[in-house]
């Protein structure tokens, strides 16, 4: 018997006549996450396979695939020669093993079924026939008894119709959604708090390929700062693939408005040139959209007459993917991604310095127009597209 992983998909069979490109996007991301660990992939009938990888490498596929978007599930199971006119012999040894091992640790009898997914229609017996026939396999251990409904454990069998079958007990949960680089490019403003890495997860979730731009205002803002949000892009690589990263130099522009522009505007003017910059790189990097981690309410910044404001110099669509969210709901996946220990590293970023007392909680576009006047815009923003570092 051979250990294999089984990858099955989700949200793709929905896909119809554009399913071979979702599919391609999908098995090019998941070689991509196990490149470097010795294996071979195979496919059969809407299923992916990863075999002849070493046992202590098991864990760490499933560990890499479990963060791939676009897989719904995977089980490691054994793979056997299907054998029907041999009575499954070879599927009943493995279902013998797998028995003998839950039985181990059992306190009195098992609840069980056997379920049996059928692609080989060349076996005259139909899937409930031959889960009937394999359950006398389970029953001879003397640890289980058949409960269709109310089990604890299930057996299950896939027939493939290559001569071959999987028979596995575990479904692991995937981490679902759609391949990423199916829903075109985003360019996400990431900052190094709780929320913009979670945004960036969400949208790589629904197949957005993400880049990043953050803004750093030396010697106000560390190295280390720098630091950690390089660390933030890449744990969420793990599940997004590769993203480019743009470090843009704010020191100027933070400046100039805090000398020439009322403070109670300054955070409101401030992220209206984060957002021209980041449509600069959008535009230039062909991405369709940005992507924010703005939560309606959260701060001042957060309003709706402040996003209003801000929104008002993008020339792309703005997606904000926690705007509903409250701040346990972001913490709560900011953990489960594992970026939550890093952005509450206690290095400022850029939005946390300048702050004015009172910061303008609904200001209008007019007002905020009015006082952004006193800036030559064009002639701040140049010098800084022209110190930008890519990570």
């Amino acid at each position: 018997m051979e250990r294999v992983i089984v990858i099955r998909f989700g949200e793709i069979f929905l896909k119809g006549k554009n399913r071979d490109y979702f599919e391609s996007l999908l098995i090019k991301n998941i070689k991509h996450a196990v490149k470097d660990v010795p294996h071979t992939f195979s496919r059969s009938q809407g299923r992916y396979f990863l075999e002849n990888f070493s046992e202590d490498d098991e864990g760490e596929l499933l560990d890499r695939l479990k963060k791939v978007f676009g897989i719904h599930s995977l089980s490691v199971a054994d793979k056997v020669p299907t054998l029907a006119t041999d009575d499954f012999a070879e599927i009943r040894k493995s279902l013998a093993v797998i028995a003998r091992s839950k039985a181990e640790d059992a306190d009195g009898k098992i609840r069980f079924r056997v379920t049996v997914k059928r692609a080989d229609k060349s076996i005259p017996m139909t899937s409930a026939e031959i889960a009937a026939a394999l359950g006398g396999t389970v029953l001879q251990t003397g640890a289980f008894k058949v409960d269709l409904k109310d089990y604890e454990c299930e057996f299950k069998v896939d027939i493939r119709e290559n001569g071959f079958s999987f028979v596995y007990t575990d479904v692991l949960q995937g981490a679902g959604g759609l391949p990423v680089g199916c829903s075109g490019r985003g360019m996400l403003l990431l900052s190094g708090g709780i929320d913009s890495p979670v945004a960036a997860y969400l949208m790589a979730k629904r197949g957005m390929k993400l880049f990043a731009v953050h803004f750093s205002s030396p010697p106000y803002t560390s190295d280390k700062a720098k630091e950690k949000v390089v660390e933030l892009k890449n744990i969420v690589e793990r599940y997004a693939g590769e993203i480019k990263l743009f470090v843009v130099p704010f020191t100027d522009i933070q400046l100039a408005i805090h000398k020439n522009c009322p403070s109670n505007y300054m955070i409101t003017i401030m992220r209206r040139f984060m957002m021209r910059i980041a449509c600069a790189l959008a535009e230039k990097y062909e991405c369709g959209a940005l992507i924010t981690g703005e939560s309606l309410g959260q701060v001042a910044s957060q309003t709706v007459e402040s996003m209003t404001c801000t929104g008002a110099t993008a020339t792309l669509p703005v997606f904000r993917p926690l705007i509903g969210f409250d701040k346990d709901e972001i913490m709560d996946v900011a953990k489960k991604i594992g970026t939550f220990d890093t952005s509450i590293l206690p290095y400022e970023d850029c939005c946390t310095i300048f702050l004015p007392k009172s910061p303008a909680i609904k200001p209008s576009l007019k007002s905020v127009e009015k006082a952004e006047s006193a800036l030559d815009v064009d002639a701040l923003i140049a010098p800084a597209l022209e110190g930008v570092e890519i990570y």
